[in-house]
């Protein structure tokens, strides 16, 4: 069995700025990925990616983003990136390691992975959110005549010129993949079954997020009641467009669902021209037809699931029952982080950007640690 002080989990943006702040602290760690590189999630991401947060606000600890980089990175600027920052920060990841299960004994964590056998005083999870794509059901989804491919499955739109495809879901892959479709000579249409939240990515030139920051200190309903207005002169009412609107503001949408609003970066307009078609939630589909809870009926060749993911944490790590109920919950809250010496990084969904929430919570992870151990032993 090999001993480390600190052990963490995944490679990707949140294992790699957690490295960097336990380097700075002087804590030892050893880190594990299953895949054979870093940065894995985001070169799995569809082509058209770009980030909906400035890189100005989603560079991570220590490193910022090249200046001949866009404003808002495209996905290989990251993947970039990320490379970048694994070499000038000297991480050295054990590649191709998959974790099996990660459960306490004693004092000890234990982590059995493909590779054998590690035991740490604290381990650091940073596979992220989006581990398992969540499947929907739906009367006859399975005898669909079509193609049938979740969002996390999705490239680019050159194998769908021509055809009808639903996009099943309103966030802001779905949509983005959506106007990805009609670049590529598609007819994109969405099934949207609950009310949604629309914002501009930019307001008068301005990053959103960034605007967005100036109220962040105020509970969520009361700084979405300050926007309110501003954001109906900008958005518009999306009801006229076959869109229903949450019962919650954005903020408060953020806080009660855990659902980022959609950053809108052209979908509206795409559907204000009759470009990409709205319909309701699915009630069944029969061979290539899709009837919809509007009393519509549509032809498609093809149906993008784009429904989210589950963070499939209870696979590997090992709990007992009554605080494996808490897990879901523990890993959206700030508050339950760092519960005998198992914290989450990357895991909570924050209204200004998941990378900027990831640099924070990695400093915050790595001071925490050092507060609880001050003289961390090598490996």
């Amino acid at each position: 069995m090999t001993s480390t002080h600190t052990l963490i989990i995944g490679a990707s943006a949140a294992g790699l700025a957690s490295a960097a702040c336990l380097q700075k602290e002087g804590i030892a760690f050893i880190m594990l990925e299953k895949q054979s590189q870093v940065g894995t999630a985001w070169r799995n991401h569809y082509d058209r990616l770009h980030l909906h947060t400035s890189k100005k606000w989603s560079a991570l600890p220590f490193i910022n983003f090249d200046r001949s980089v866009p404003k808002y990175p495209a996905k290989q600027d990251v993947v970039n990136y990320l490379d970048r920052y694994a070499d000038e920060m000297k991480i050295l990841p054990q590649l191709n390691t998959e974790v099996l299960s990660v459960k306490k004994e004693t004092d000890k964590w234990v982590t059995v992975t493909s590779n054998g056998k590690y035991e740490s005083k604290f381990v650091i999870v940073a596979t992220g959110r989006n581990q398992k794509p969540k499947m929907p059901h739906f009367e006859g989804l399975d005898s669909f005549k079509g193609s049938i491919l979740h969002s996390a499955q999705y490239k680019n739109g050159t194998a769908f010129a021509g055809k009808n495809v639903l996009v099943v879901g309103f966030g802001n892959s779905g949509c983005e993949q959506a106007i990805c479709l009609h670049e590529h000579g598609a007819f994109p249409s969405f099934s949207v079954r609950s009310g949604v939240n629309v914002i501009p990515r930019d307001i008068f030139g301005f990053p959103v997020l960034e605007i967005g920051k100036v109220t962040s200190c105020l509970p969520p309903r009361i700084a979405d009641k300050i926007n309110a207005p501003l954001l109906k002169i900008l958005v518009g009412d999306i009801t006229k467009l076959g869109l229903k609107k949450s019962r919650y503001g954005p903020l408060e949408q953020i806080q009660k669902q855990h659902k980022i609003p959609l950053l809108d970066i052209g979908t509206l307009q795409l559907i204000r021209h009759g470009q990409i078609k709205v319909y309701g939630d699915i009630v069944s589909i029969e061979g290539n037809t899709v009837h919809f809870k509007d009393n519509k009926q549509q032809h498609f060749d093809a149906i993008i699931l784009a429904t989210g993911y589950q963070h499939n944490l209870e696979s590997f790590i090992k709990l007992d029952n009554d605080r494996l109920d808490d897990l879901d919950k523990a890993v959206g809250k700030r508050s339950a982080f760092g519960q005998d010496g198992l914290y989450f990084c990357g895991f909570y969904i924050s209204p200004t950007g998941m990378l900027r929430e990831i640099a924070l919570e990695a400093r915050k992870i790595a001071a925490d640690i050092k507060k609880k151990d001050s003289s961390p032993k090598g490996r």
